[in-house]
């Protein structure tokens, strides 16, 4: 039986490659400034992609999405903002959700572009 921990890092290894697959570069992965985390940071065209990766059972009651709530989007608004200034990265900052339900050796993904924006305070 998988935890919790083993589940998330099969989510980011089936979030990576299928990223590859679809010509994005990878910048970093599992990047951390202070105690924030960001689980995938990529470039593709003229953009900066921060990428949360949420994977679950089918058995979880919730959508993987459902998990990123307000509160993770400012944590990774900070640790993204952080990141284009210590980087010094003048590409266009997108923020997407890769959701995984993973079932043993089967999963399913949903690539959310865009799933939010920054808030304003």
């Amino acid at each position: 039986m998988e935890n919790k921990v083993e589940i998330g890092r099969k989510g980011e290894m089936i979030a990576t490659k299928y990223l590859l697959d679809k010509d994005y570069f990878i910048c970093d992965k599992n990047w951390h400034y202070s105690h924030y985390e960001i689980d995938i940071v990529a470039r593709k065209n003229n953009e900066i992609v921060f990428i949360e990766v949420k994977t679950r059972k089918p058995s979880d009651f919730e959508e993987p999405e459902d998990a990123v709530d307000l509160k993770k989007i400012k944590r990774l608004v900070v640790a993204a903002d952080n990141y284009i200034k210590l980087n010094n990265i003048s590409l266009q900052p997108r923020f997407d959700i890769i959701a995984i339900i993973i079932n043993g050796e089967d999963y399913k993904l949903k690539h959310i572009e865009d799933a939010f924006y920054p808030p304003l305070c």
